[in-house]
């Protein structure tokens, strides 16, 4: 059985889309398999991953009305990872499926027609709309990223609300797998009190490493490819790295394969005019 996890905040630009796309490449590096689904009309994720959104005959969109099987959308993409694409149709989906019986379950049963994956991640759009709930009733687990800052703290609060509905009604299964501080500076005392209200505030596990700020990150999307590509051997691409490994229940590799991530990175260096999906 695939294990099943939604990367949702309902803050945009706190690095949901690069997460799903690193940790899914970090994945197929590890030798698994992985299956990304962009449920975002923006089609962030698909971009990345080197598909055009505009030039795709079939998506996620058509997936969730019923049109086709998932096993018909899933293209694999440069880096090795299955993807559900979406398109700027999807924008029409929410609509849609309101009217639809056992509207929060289109993504579950949409699932189960595909094989197994060592693990399937889900891009959620930065809303809490029937997107996100489809997101939260078909996933095990929810993975929040965490920008460490006031307004993405705010955001936190509110998607717990939504899933302790979800648990409630349409996915009693689901937990919460813990926070994952995303365009972190551990030099500021801001982004440390924001982290540690959040751990104190809510009780969620702080998910390690924490991903720094790099400007690699803006520039992988060009290339249509995850950081781990572009910019292997960076802090950021091996904190994703690390991260699927314990997501995965894998070891850490031996001492003389681990890049020293306390070392000063030039590229590591915060920028104001970084840019993150």
């Amino acid at each position: 059985m695939s294990r099943v996890i939604a990367v949702a905040n309902q803050k945009g630009g706190v690095a949901k889309t690069t997460t799903v796309a690193s940790v899914g490449a970090a994945c197929v590096e590890l030798g698994k398999r992985a299956l990304v689904i962009d449920l975002d009309p923006q089609a962030c994720l698909t971009f990345s991953l080197g598909l055009d959104p505009d030039a795709l005959d079939l998506s996620i969109h058509d997936v969730l009305l019923g049109r086709v099987s998932a096993g018909m959308v899933v293209k694999q993409t440069a880096d090795g990872v299955d993807l559900l694409p979406a398109t700027i149709d999807l924008a029409g989906c929410e609509t849609v499926l309101l009217t639809k019986t056992g509207r929060e379950y289109q993504l579950r049963l949409a699932l189960e027609d595909l094989p197994d994956y060592d693990l399937v991640l889900i891009d959620c759009p930065p809303s809490l709309g029937v997107l996100t709930i489809n997101a939260l009733t078909a996933a095990g687990e929810v993975l929040i990223p965490l920008q460490c800052e006031t307004l993405s703290h705010r955001g936190v609060g509110q998607l717990l609300d939504t899933v302790h509905d979800v648990q409630r009604l349409t996915n009693r299964d689901h937990t919460v797998l813990g926070v994952l501080p995303t365009l972190f500076d551990g030099r500021t005392s801001h982004a440390r009190e924001v982290l540690a209200d959040v751990t104190s505030r809510y009780g969620l596990e702080v998910l390690d490493p924490p991903i720094a700020k790099s400007i690699r990150f803006a520039e992988a999307p060009a290339a249509g490819r995850s950081v781990l590509c572009t910019a292997s051997r960076t802090r950021g691409a091996e904190g994703y790295r690390q991260l699927a490994r314990n997501l995965l229940g894998l070891a850490a590799p031996e001492p003389d394969q681990v890049v020293d991530l306390s070392t000063p990175v030039a590229d590591q260096a915060p920028t104001p005019t970084e840019v993150i999906a």
